[in-house]
């Protein structure tokens, strides 16, 4: 991976980070105004457990009112940006309005949609606040159940947007569902249900889904995509196919195991994505092959990944060229860029740097951040035949530094730092550091820690601002980065012992 400005250094020794996994379960049943739910709380409970036994750090809220459940999502959202992966479970009820997603929390007091929007929790919330994990961000709602409000907020809804809004909608009341989400890349929304359908309570202590869940999540070796799949199968089956679970979103290209491998380790991933696919199950192999000929480009990437990791008796880059050619032409993004990496360097194939150019510019008119980077580097230093456009690659490292690509925000920073981006100043650079260090990028944190000096003084000084306004540091503003700011460093990495 191309960095401006990094000098590469080895990983730090020792050091401890927060949880790589933690979980948010909310659990709502005894609503103040609307119909109560049968097994909310035990879903809530026992997706808690599930969790906490494969290595989650879970926090539980039951039956909260509207505040409480907000205070919840923030301190949440700042615990996730030093994890992995970030997870929200909720059970309860969920309303659609005017196309937004709404989780109500049992002191709401629903007349009116206007009521819904002020009192209750969106999706998008929930999604901002497993927005900062590092690696994986999962929201799953078990509350796909019956409309609590009725008609009389159908007839208040159509009043309050006349003739161009739709009525609140339930999911499952009414034939409706909760509107599907667009997430970003790299986070998986789950469903109970598919969007007009009912989700079933159950007749014993939990629902179809929750059952479903608990049965799949502590499996060792079972990637997410085939985990959700599973749940999918075991929730039709349970409900003699009355209940469909439906997951949206877009997971990178990189396996995660929610209970760990199947060797035992507990690791979400392996960096490598060509060594993680390579340690997947016959069986789950068999599986990708199977959805990669229906079109599913992820299974595409994970079969081309196999066959470009040298250490499996299955290394055969040609086909993993076929594989990626595949998915590139659907659309992928990811294996856009990895089929341009090959042709650059002349993996599998003849080089070719017309096409490989061609195919980076696609992936990161996409927004793909790992091309947006590497394109601007390749534009930055004129590499490969091209003019050096310092604006463009000014340009391209702003978007991927958007996109949170570590490397990226630490580019912007130091050109920021040296006066090259215009009307951006020191805070804005150490914005950008203080993200990066927040990613859980090693090098920027051995950087920071043992060469500050490659910053200004102006620059050093509002990175300690920053970690001070979000109480990481409380120390003079000097700029001198000695053990005070050692320490808040540290903790903004998400170190918890040094």
């Amino acid at each position: 991976m191309r960095a401006l400005g990094f000098v590469l250094l080895l990983i730090l020794p020792g050091i401890a980070v927060a949880s790589d996994r933690v979980a948010l379960v909310i659990g709502m049943s005894d609503y103040e105004t609307v119909v109560d739910l049968d097994n909310t709380l035990n879903d809530a409970r026992d997706i808690g457990d599930t969790l906490n036994r494969i290595g989650f750090e879970v926090t539980t809220v039951l039956d909260a009112g509207g505040g409480e459940l907000r205070d919840a999502l923030d301190s949440f959202a700042f615990r996730a940006e030093t994890a992995d992966l970030a997870l929200i479970y909720f059970a309860g009820h969920g309303v659609e309005v005017q196309g937004a997603n709404y989780l109500i929390p049992v002191d709401a007091d629903v007349r009116s949609n206007r009521d819904i929007q002020r009192q209750s929790v969106s999706l998008d919330m929930m999604l901002a606040a497993v927005d900062g994990a590092r690696k994986m961000r999962i929201v799953i709602l078990d509350s796909c159940r019956d409309n609590p409000f009725g008609d009389v907020l159908d007839i208040a809804a159509l009043r309050e947007t006349e003739a161009r809004a739709e009525a609140v909608r339930s999911l499952g009341g009414g034939g409706a569902g909760l509107a599907p989400p667009s997430p970003d890349r790299g986070t998986m929304v789950a469903f109970a249900a598919k969007d007009g359908e009912k989700a079933l309570d159950g007749s014993g202590d939990n629902s179809p889904f929750a059952i479903a869940l608990m049965d799949a999540l502590p499996q060792q070796g079972l990637e997410i995509s085939l985990m959700f799949r599973q749940v999918r199968d075991r929730v039709l089956e349970i409900t003699g196919n009355l209940q469909e679970p439906h997951t949206y979103g877009s997971l990178s290209g990189t396996p995660f195991y929610l209970a760990g491998a199947s060797d035992g380790v507990t690791r979400i991933s392996a960096e490598d994505p060509r060594e993680a696919w390579s340690a997947i199950q016959p069986d789950q192999q068999e599986r990708l092959a199977a959805l990669a000929s229906q079109g599913d480009t992820r299974s595409m990437l994970g079969l081309a990944y196999i066959h470009l990791n040298t250490a499996d008796p299955r290394h055969d880059p040609a086909e993993a060229r076929k594989l990626l050619e595949r998915a590139a032409e659907a659309g992928s993004a990811e294996a856009q860029f990895e089929l341009a990496r090959m042709l650059e360097q002349g993996v599998g194939a003849e080089r070719n740097i017309d096409r490989a150019l061609d195919l980076y510019r696609e992936a990161a008119a996409q927004g793909f951040p790992d091309a947006l980077n590497d394109l601007g580097f390749l534009n930055y230093q004129g590499e490969h035949g091209l003019a050096r456009d310092v604006p463009r690659a000014l340009e391209l490292f702003q978007k991927a530094a958007d996109a949170r690509h570590p490397e990226a925000m630490f580019n912007v920073a130091a050109l920021i730092d040296d006066g090259l981006i215009e009307g951006r100043g020191p805070e804005d650079a150490a914005r950008y550091l203080y993200r990066a260090l927040r990613s859980g990028h090693s090098e920027v944190y051995a950087i920071l820690r043992e060469q500050p000096g490659m910053f200004k003084l102006e620059t050093r000084k509002a990175l300690q601002r920053e970690l001070r306004r979000y109480a990481l540091y409380d120390g003079m503003i000097d700029g001198d980065f000695g053990p005070g700011t050692q320490r808040g460093l540290s903790r903004a990495y998400g170190e918890t012992s040094g």
